[in-house]
């Protein structure tokens, strides 16, 4: 009789997500890769060499934009884990962002005839309600896939379909958008067609995600915070985040002064602007070939070895392409294929290493607060990648680059062009750099770098035996 008891009962086995829940999901990426990219990638270049902005000027209309976000996110998610409306927390959120960013990113690119200042108002003023659009969406997205399914396993095939067509969305968006902006020569006109085809593509990835998560299954509910200062005591408490975090942050901010320098790099180093999609092909072009090998990689010698092996890797690359103005575009382009490798194991290995920290707070504190740290985690790194452009303008402004229109371009002072070349090479190596004490710092256990506890966050499958107590209370 004992046996039939219910305190010996198995724990249920987690259901399988249907097969297109986890494409259906993976599709958002087709927003969260693009908007990362192509702003970051073209729009600084926009402003200084197309509407005439100055560079200190630019810089400051594609980050303020972007720094909003470090307040929109955590409110987003505070708002989406309260919500109450029909279709669920997390739908009715992947809509409202669906219906907006994509015209909006379009007139970005749809600037009247307006140069300098004024221009820069313009972009700046669309650029905000864009980003906040985007905000809507990526927060409880990133969200979901943690309620969808409380077994690791799963939630790693839904992670993976979501890298899966992140690399997907950046090689198609930073390879094309490029390309159709300068199909007549760099003009206005190029730029409005570029905007609209991009809008399409957010469209396409926004909605889709929308309409297949229907299906999705609600296994878990995250708890809201109830202000973003409680948010903020939430990361403190958790030092593992804070690692991880500050980690990923520098790490996203080196890839943003690289993606907002590339465009200046092609037109200034290599000598034509159309070398932009060759470059950002070496770039991107890796990112879905040697995906498979980062997850063995991460399957020998756990995730964060395996994230060291991707930031020594990023690092190396970058250091090498400062050799370019001295050694020749093919040097330049070999650092870039090995900056396009580790990039990929950065965009997989944080990822998985958030979702294992998370897991293990649920076991910490039997509370289930993944919307409270992903949406602290978007924000940052958002602001990261805005920030990359904002300090990217700040070397071209400090170095005495000039700012031109499409049909009237203007040499470049001998500083300009060296402060192009640091800033797309040792400037990200020294974030990069940087980065390796944080990632040092890291523990999924929760100790410092002498605790006890193993440091490779392989904890999933631990925290879920360790769950196995609670039964029914685990939430």
């Amino acid at each position: 009789m004992s046996a039939d008891a219910p305190a010996a009962s198995p724990r249920p086995v987690p259901v399988p997500l249907p097969r297109r829940v986890r494409i259906g999901y993976g599709l958002g990426s087709l927003c969260t890769g693009t908007f990362a990219t192509v702003p970051g990638l073209i729009l600084l270049y926009y402003l200084t060499d197309v509407l005439a902005v100055p560079a200190a000027v630019a810089g400051f209309a594609v980050f303020l934009p972007k720094a909003w976000d470090v307040l929109v996110n955590p409110l987003v998610g505070a708002l989406s884990d309260r919500s109450r409306l029909r279709g669920g927390p997390r739908r009715p959120f992947l809509l409202a962002g669906a219906c907006t960013l994509p015209p909006l990113f379009a007139l970005i690119f749809a600037a009247p005839p307006l140069r300098g200042a004024a221009a820069a108002g313009y972009v700046a003023v669309l650029f905000l309600l864009a980003a906040t659009a985007y905000a809507v969406f990526q927060v409880p997205y990133v969200t979901m896939p943690a309620e969808m399914t409380e077994d690791p396993a799963e939630r790693g095939r839904v992670l993976g379909w979501r890298v899966g067509f992140l690399g997907v969305a950046i090689l198609l968006s930073g390879a094309l958008a490029p390309a159709i902006a300068h199909a007549d020569g760099g003009g206005p006109g190029g730029y409005r067609l570029m905007g609209a085809a991009v809008a399409v593509l957010l469209a396409v990835g926004m909605f889709g995600a929308w309409f297949t998560t229907r299906w999705a299954p609600a296994v878990a509910r995250s708890e809201a915070e109830p202000s973003l200062r409680a948010q903020l005591a939430a990361a403190r408490s958790n030092r593992p985040f804070l690692f991880l975090a500050g980690m990923w942050t520098l790490q996203a901010l080196a890839v943003g002064v690289m993606l907002a320098g590339v465009q200046y790099f092609a037109t200034y180093t290599l000598g034509s602007p159309a070398a932009v999609t060759p470059l950002f092909a070496c770039l991107i072009g890796p990112l879905v070939l040697v995906m498979p090998l980062w997850h063995r990689l991460a399957d020998r010698l756990g995730v964060k070895g395996a994230q060291w092996c991707a930031s020594l890797l990023f690092l190396a690359g970058a250091l090498l392409l400062a050799l370019t103005r001295t050694a020749g575009p093919v040097v330049g382009y070999a650092a870039v294929v090995l900056i396009g490798v580790a990039y990929a194991g950065l965009q997989l290995l944080p990822l998985t290493m958030l979702a294992d920290t998370l897991a293990a707070d649920v076991v910490r504190t039997g509370r289930r607060r993944a919307a409270t740290f992903t949406g602290l985690w978007t924000a940052a790194e958002t602001l990261a990648f805005a920030l990359g452009a904002g300090v990217f303008a700040a070397v071209l402004a400090a170095t005495g680059f000039r700012s031109s229109d499409a049909e009237h371009r203007v040499a470049q002072p001998a500083a300009a062009l060296d402060g192009i070349a640091a800033g797309m090479s040792l400037l990200p190596a020294a974030l990069a750099a940087a980065s390796l004490w944080l990632l040092h710092r890291y523990r999924e256990d929760g100790g410092g770098p002498g605790a006890g506890g193993s440091s490779v966050p392989a904890v999933p499958h631990q925290a879920a035996r360790r769950q196995e107590p609670k039964g029914d209370h685990a939430d």
